[in-house]
């Protein structure tokens, strides 16, 4: 399944009490770093499926700054229940985003049963004409893709959407995930803002956020009654925090409850060489 872009899966939580509010369409778009921890748990399996129960952890982490590059660090485990069967599977993916260099760093690796499935590394780089990605593992290849955005760029290109009041956004999307060979199509529908009512203990009280959703096709697109292979719906903060995440599959749906959010401290842009 596609990792549902990095930047997306920032941190999620509960039920968040809001108001209406208008926002500067001026305002300009920032990611903050932060480190946040989920619960998962199952909200939907169809016959079909054949998951009986599924349950895990998210940790993600993020850092960086749009001079320096950013930064991620991601682990989702989850037990999944199939009849008599119990099996864990563990996904583990950094990356590394240069804005300015156009390029993305990125290795993914999958566990079962703490035996290895997958293990790539790689790299892309945006180009006039395309993304030349480069596989270093499992084995060496090149493979020019469609023009694609990066993750981060995918991110900050919504906010400034939301901001001004747009609705809309397609775009085709590379994050690494799966072999690293192919991009994502995906549609990008932003709701009206909103205000975090939350109690102050929240360290997103009073922020302005928006209801978003993403679906994503595979390479070839979207065209005709094709159906997305993924879709993602959150609440958006104005600082690229995510909250209220669900996850759906078609056959799986899942949602994730916020345990822990660690704001960190952004990194200072340094002086050229």
């Amino acid at each position: 399944m596609p990792q549902a872009t990095l930047a997306l899966m920032l941190a999620m939580a509960g039920s968040v009490a809001a108001t209406p509010v208008s926002v500067d369409p001026q305002a300009g778009a920032e990611l903050q770093p932060h480190r946040a921890t989920y619960d998962i748990t199952l909200k939907r399996a169809s016959d079909q499926s054949g998951v009986d129960g599924m349950s895990g952890r998210m940790v993600y982490e993020f850092n960086g700054s749009a001079c320096n590059g950013y930064t991620t660090n991601f682990r989702f485990v989850t037990k999944i229940e199939t009849g008599d069967n119990v099996s864990v599977t563990d996904q583990q993916v950094t990356t590394f985003e240069d804005p300015a260099a156009k390029r993305f760093d990125f290795e993914s690796k999958s566990y079962t049963d703490d035996k290895m499935d997958k293990d790539v590394k790689g790299a892309a780089n945006r180009k006039e004409d395309g993304v030349r990605v480069e596989i270093r593992q499992p084995q060496r290849k090149e493979i020019e893709l469609a023009s694609a955005r990066f993750p981060a760029q995918h991110m900050l290109e919504i906010l400034t959407m939301a901001h001004k009041g747009d609705r809309f956004l397609e775009a085709r999307v590379f994050d690494g995930t799966e072999d690293g060979d192919k991009s994502y199509l995906t549609t990008t529908v932003v709701g009206k803002a909103m205000k975090n009512a939350a109690d102050r203990s929240d360290p997103l009280k009073g922020s302005t956020y928006w209801p978003v959703s993403i679906a994503y096709f595979d390479e070839e697109g979207s065209n005709g009654d094709q159906l997305p292979v993924y879709t993602q719906s959150f609440n958006l903060f104005e600082n690229g925090v995510t909250r209220d995440l669900t996850l759906d599959y078609g056959d799986v749906v899942l949602t994730g409850k916020l345990s822990k959010l660690e704001m960190l401290d952004k990194a200072a842009c340094q002086p050229p060489k």
